[in-house]
């Protein structure tokens, strides 16, 4: 996957809502949309993709970059929403740690993880 999905984006007028949207459509035909929303508060504050997946709370963020890093932001949803973890999917080739409960993955490693707790 990686920088050949950067590259073939790169046309688009919004490649980053692109991005967003393709992965979207692809972990919510492993999860449905029953338990799946999006989370935002006046502050600023937000998180695209809240699920409810096997008793277990996680946050999705979609990020255009293959190297992603955590915001304020991304903290004060984990805290909030009390998430069991917080995956940020990137384009990139690496899956790593950014904090506590948080990690960059690509889309394929998410939907191998969803898959393997469905």
């Amino acid at each position: 996957m990686g920088h050949g999905i950067l590259k073939a984006l790169q046309p688009h007028l919004k490649p980053g809502a692109s991005w967003e949207d393709f992965c979207l459509a692809q972990i919510l035909n492993i999860c449905g949309n029953r338990d799946a929303y999006f989370w935002g508060t006046h502050s600023g504050a937000e998180l695209d993709l809240l699920l409810s997946h096997n008793d277990r709370r996680l946050g999705v963020e979609f990020k255009f970059t293959d190297r992603p890093a955590t915001t304020k932001s991304m903290r004060v949803v984990q805290q909030d929403l009390m998430l069991d973890h917080l995956y940020v999917v990137h384009p990139g080739e690496h899956t790593f740690a950014l904090d506590t409960a948080i990690t960059a993955v690509t889309l394929p490693q998410l939907t191998a993880i969803l898959l393997a707790t469905n």
